[in-house]
């Protein structure tokens, strides 16, 4: 539909008018909403705001045609305080969708019915706006540092680093993250940059947190007022207010501190630091949705070390607008090369957290980091899962991190948490933005996976994938090293546009979803072992959609349970490379499940799609708790085959994805939820994060082998894993060595049979021998077919002919090295997950418990559609 001229004209006003600096709130006399506004439906804004009774305030960051309207609370005429009751602007928005259907007799039924349709359909989205605090993943503690160069060069300490670049800041030499004098192979690497001229000038870090002291010394040079601004007050400079904002400024430090005489050097001591301040008190879904936006054409990078509670049970994702944002800074960002997002994967390990319980780290979008400490350990509060990418060194091991602090001239030796190794990360990534502006955020991911080294080889975390590389939930692809990465992206050839192959979600059993309130019914009881369900894909799926390389994986899954933190799922590829997705956590005692709750895993980047895919849901087994398994969701994020025939993704409005009475052409009027208070950071990091020794020698997610049956889910029946025979050498391994050992068996049977024979006949013809009284070593013949297959025990027969586990060397893997390239790697072999000694390599046998953690309480504020 063509807009008129005039009215064109007025839309476009519109857009520039309310594009300026956010407006203050008032939500003590005022309910905001957001609007998503579809202008080629017929009704404009005005007529859509006239018929819900609202005022518009403004446009939502640089969201187009979506905008924060607002209503006057209802107040009691004896007092001031607020008249409760349903909300009247989405009654009125319910009342026409209603009518939009079924015209009333109060009005002409054709005019009403028109009309009202033509409104409803010029509202694509409507939603309240709560304001709700965001948690800073960081903390403050006792001042410890420790000393502070180049891997390989025992030579060259910090004080002679600091003397050969002209450093003469005070606490250089205790920034052990930039040059480790004691452990000179657990740093982030960058001297070696700075000396090729990179020290990340031109580009533009964004802390989005509680603020920044633009005042410190330290910071004010580098600076950006520009693109800054203070969404929890509303003002235009992010300062620090309250006692504990610290927070931002310390980021912002490790990043680009001043090359002076205060305190330290940021890694990218050259690059410009805006800040955007929400963490400070409650905001709204569209003031967080405008702050990850903020500046993003002149902003390269938005360091968010923040998230839900890191606390064990909580599981909270981002809502449609502020997913709405991300993904426009991932397509109009940078002038079309992408925001880069990078996100502190979660301080909650001690309480049995995983990242891929917090939708903001299990992101595609974002590059999620956990956190090594001084002596390259794994803390314990750094949290695990199949969305980390890169560890950067942050507290632990009795050190913290030096940087800034707020404050003129204030320094801070108490910094850490994966809060202080996200801001690390960044800083690599501005330097190798320097070197390469081009860049854009899928080839900031890729060169995390081609260039981050394994760490703690010994590890019992880490595990094969079908690539070749090891990958671990600790560590995800390994320690993010700053000279292999800039090296790397000097030379980086750009990977093709992004693709994607969404298959339609897989019911189990008619599992159906019944409302917009995840009721559900259907599915497939959770029982002793496990329910499994598996999705087939072929080459000509992945050519049709354009597919090539692999990249992220997202699984959204439809579950209930009474104890949510007892589910476990497991997502098992066609090269037998399975990817833990959520384990148990003991303190997660929800009853509401999983209403299409989205995992991801990037332990499959760069394995061949093609095969079957099995999907494992299991649970504790814990008397009085139960759960069903309704359906799941399989979407594959790679590249393209052709990059000229590359498409534009545009976010769906709605994920329910499996069948339901709710019209997927409807639009969905989100219930309201309750106002969320989150705490303060520090209750998120242990007190002892910068004293307690880490670990490298436990897995994060112990698995038990158990034969308790596994029931297939009626969409496979009970031999899936047949479907896998070509593939797997597991089988093909298995079959070999029951004929050898089959073989060995007969022979050994037929030499003793010959012996026994001769000691019988050797017997005098005329003696009297009751057969009983014959030995194992002259039975006679008589017995020797009635004992054949039972003279060994039957513990000692499996002994004696059990299939022994293996496994593969890297050497037989079929995929060469460089499997980032464009060219498919080959899908003919197939490895366990984690090819250690004593590890069942069956397929049939998979594990009870894929994971374990620990928690307490119940906490549950899930999106239903994220």
């Amino acid at each position: 539909m063509r807009l008129p001229l005039p009215l064109l004209l007025v839309f476009l006003a519109q857009q520039c008018v309310h594009a300026s600096s956010p407006a203050k709130r008032s939500h003590s006399t005022h309910d905001y909403y957001v609007l998503e506004h579809n202008p080629l439906a017929g009704a404009t804004l005005e007529e859509c705001t006239g018929e819900l009774g609202v005022e518009l305030v403004e446009q939502v960051g640089e969201l187009r045609n979506v905008w924060l309207v607002r209503s006057a609370k209802l107040m009691s005429a004896f007092s001031p305080r607020e008249v409760t009751g349903s909300d009247q602007v989405l009654r009125r928005f319910e009342d026409l969708l209603a009518l939009s259907v079924h015209a009333t007799s109060l009005y002409p039924r054709a005019a009403a019915r028109a009309r009202a349709h033509r409104i409803s359909s010029s509202i694509r989205h409507l939603s309240p706006q709560i304001p709700r605090q965001r948690i800073k993943r960081d903390g403050s503690f006792l001042e410890r540092a420790p000393p502070a160069v180049k891997p390989g060069d025992s030579q060259l300490n910090s004080e002679v680093i600091a003397d050969r670049l002209g450093f003469v800041d005070p606490l250089f030499t205790k920034q052990w993250h930039i040059v480790n004098d004691e452990y000179p192979e657990h740093m982030m690497n960058v001297t070696g940059v700075w000396e090729m001229g990179f020290t990340g000038e031109g580009i533009i870090t964004s802390l989005v947190d509680d603020g920044l002291d633009y005042r410190s010394r330290d910071l004010a040079g580098n600076f950006d007022a520009e693109n800054s601004y203070d969404f929890n007050d509303h003002t235009d400079l992010p300062t620090p207010v309250l006692s504990d904002d610290h927070h931002g400024t310390r980021c912002a430090g490790q990043i680009a501190a001043v090359k002076n005489d205060v305190c330290g050097v940021g890694l990218a001591y050259e690059s410009k630091v805006a800040g955007v301040r929400i963490l400070s008190g409650p905001i709204t879904d569209v003031d967080e949705a405008a702050a990850l936006n903020y500046g993003f054409q002149n902003v390269s990078i938005y360091s968010c070390s923040w998230g839900p509670p890191d606390d064990g049970r909580s599981m909270e994702a981002p809502g449609y607008i502020i997913e709405k944002a991300v993904v426009n800074g991932i397509l109009n960002g940078r002038a079309g090369k992408g925001s880069i997002f990078v996100f502190a994967s979660g301080n909650g390990a001690s309480s049995g957290d995983q990242c891929n319980f917090d939708g903001y780290t299990n992101s595609i979008y974002s590059v999620t980091v956990s956190a090594v400490d001084f002596k390259g350990l794994h803390p314990y509060y750094s949290e695990p899962c199949a969305a980390n990418m890169v560890v950067a060194y942050s507290s632990g091991s009795g050190q913290h991190i030096v940087t800034t602090d707020v404050g003129e001239d204030k320094c801070s030796s108490a910094h850490g948490g994966t809060s202080a190794a996200a801001p690390n990360a960044a800083g690599v990534f501005a330097l190798a933005l320097q070197a390469r502006p081009d860049l854009t955020w899928r080839d900031i991911q890729h060169i995390c996976v081609k260039t981050a080294q394994m760490i703690n080889p010994e590890d019992p975390d880490w595990e094969l994938m079908a690539s070749g590389q090891k990958y671990s939930y600790k560590y995800g692809f390994g320690q993010l090293n700053a000279y292999a990465y800039v090296q790397a992206a000097q030379d980086w050839q750009l990977v093709k546009p992004q693709a994607w192959f969404h298959p339609a979600a897989m019911q189990i059993n008619n599992g159906t979803l019944l409302t917009e309130n995840g009721d559900m019914e259907g599915g497939q009881p959770i029982v002793s072992g496990g329910v499994t369900s598996s999705f087939m894909v072929t080459q000509d799926m992945l050519d049709t959609h354009n597919f090539e390389g692999l990249e992220h994986l997202t699984i959204r899954v439809w579950i209930s349970h009474t104890k949510r933190g007892d589910v476990e799922v497991e997502l098992t590829s066609p090269n037998g490379i399975r990817s833990v997705l959520a384990a148990k956590r003991d303190y997660d005692r929800a009853a509401s499940g999983f209403r299409g709750w989205r995992f991801m895993t990037i332990k499959h980047w760069g394995e061949n799609a093609v095969g079957t895919w099995t999907i494992k849901v299991s649970d504790q087994s814990t008397e009085g708790h139960s759960g069903t398994f309704y359906g799941w969701r399989l979407m594959f994020w790679g590249s393209t085959i052709d990059p000229a025939g590359a498409q534009t993704y545009t976010l769906p409005l709605s994920e329910y994805q499996l069948p339901s009475l709710v019209d997927d052409d409807a639009v969905i009027v989100p219930t309201p939820t309750s106002s969320k208070s989150h705490p303060k950071p520090t209750s998120g990091l242990p007190d002892d994060h910068g004293t307690a020794e880490g670990e490298a020698d436990k897995p994060a997610f112990p698995s038990t082998s158990s034969t308790a049956t596994m029931t297939p889910t009626p969409d496979e029946g009970w031999f899936s894993d047949m479907s896998n025979l070509v593939s797997s050498q597991k089988w093909f391994f298995g079959a070999i060595g029951a004929v050898v050992l089959f073989g060995v068996g007969a022979g050994v049977f037929f030499w003793r049979r010959r012996a026994k024979h001769r000691a019988y006949a050797a017997l005098s013809a005329g003696d009297e021998l009751p057969m009983n009284s014959v030995s194992r070593e002259g039975r006679p013949r008589a017995k020797e077919l009635y004992d054949a297959f039972g003279e060994v025990s039957d513990d000692d027969a499996d002994e004696e002919t059990r299939l022994q586990p293996g496994g593969q060397t890297s050497e037989g893997l079929g995929f060469h090295s460089e499997f980032l390239d464009d060219d498919e790697p080959s899908s003919a072999t197939v490895y366990r997950d984690n090819p250690e000694k004593g590890h069942d390599a069956s397929p049939d046998v998979r594990s009870i418990s894929p994971g374990s953690g620990s928690g307490d309480g119940s906490w549950e504020h899930a999106s239903e559609t994220h």
